[in-house]
């Protein structure tokens, strides 16, 4: 009787992958499905996911930054990201009062980090610690009579009919205020889950993303009711996708702003080193 070798489980099954389904994380799957054949791909807005990663329903998820932070059995496991270098555009605070005023904040039902965000320099800047509603997705600003309200992702695109006496653009505020970028969004996976190569395809899979940001905008723009130009603009404009040495010295200072108001523990983000070099030439090929 021959014995035949046990297959491993994590072998047995799709990796499941959660990505944000917002037009900002688009580049960072785009032939997700052709570079990592055996993985399953599931889109849902950046709280779900950190929710569903936390409960083990993910093996790896693109997730608010701040939950990166959250658990000591989480690291980050790719260089591709979700930043910004100033204004970012999908991530608005719209205020009805002066922000050192502010006493009430509504906060966007998909927010994780932009929530933290903000207020971190509510606090910091103001002295301002308002009580918290939450804005339900698919609820705009007319639906609640917040002092302010945050805005993240496609919906925060269109600019509210009302007008407010202060609007924040977030990137834009963190990088006058602390000189660095941001990094709103990271693949993020528990410690001992094996990847299998994911790591080099979700970072293969960002560069083939932005070597094709026009047919992503031409694909999108009419989704989102954006013009192209517009779509294009703010993929190559107000976003950029990977995390280098500046990016990483500015998640270890809004890692310390936000254990320090308790919206994260204290502690190191881990980063998981790639297991090998990036195959540009398979990059190159399919961008073509």
């Amino acid at each position: 009787m021959i014995d035949r070798p046990r297959k491993d489980p994590a072998m047995a099954r799709k990796l499941r992958i959660g990505a944000v389904s917002y037009l900002n994380s688009k580049p960072l799957i785009e032939g997700l499905s052709t570079l990592a054949p055996d993985a399953e791909l599931i889109l849902d807005v950046p709280s779900r996911l950190a929710d569903a990663l936390q409960r083990g329903q993910l093996d790896v998820a693109l997730i608010p930054s701040v939950e990166a932070f959250g658990d000591p059995d989480y690291e980050v496991v790719s260089d591709a990201c979700v930043a910004t270098r100033g204004p970012v555009l999908s991530v608005k605070l719209y205020s009805r009062v002066f922000p050192g005023d502010i006493r009430s904040l509504a906060l966007d039902e998909g927010s994780r980090t932009s929530s933290a965000l903000v207020q971190v320099m509510l606090e910091e800047r103001f002295g301002v610690r308002p009580r918290l509603q939450p804005l339900p997705l698919g609820k705009s600003v007319a639906d609640t009579s917040a002092d302010a309200i945050l805005l993240i992702g496609d919906r925060a695109m269109h600019p509210p009919a009302e007008e407010f006496h202060t609007v924040w653009d977030l990137g834009q505020e963190w990088l006058q205020w602390t000189g660095l970028p941001f990094v709103f969004a990271m693949w993020v996976a528990r410690k001992e889950t094996p990847l299998h190569g994911l790591d080099v395809a979700l970072e293969q899979t960002r560069d083939l993303g932005v070597a094709n940001i026009p047919s992503i905008a031409r694909r999108e723009a009419p989704k989102l009711q954006l013009a192209p130009e517009t779509a294009e603009s703010y993929l190559r404009k107000n976003l950029h996708f990977q995390i280098g040495s500046a990016e990483r010295h500015a998640l270890e200072l809004f890692h310390e702003l936000a254990a320090s108001q308790g919206f994260a523990p204290a502690g190191q983000l881990a980063f998981r080193e790639s297991g090998s070099e990036c195959t540009r030439d398979l990059v190159g090929s399919l961008a073509q």
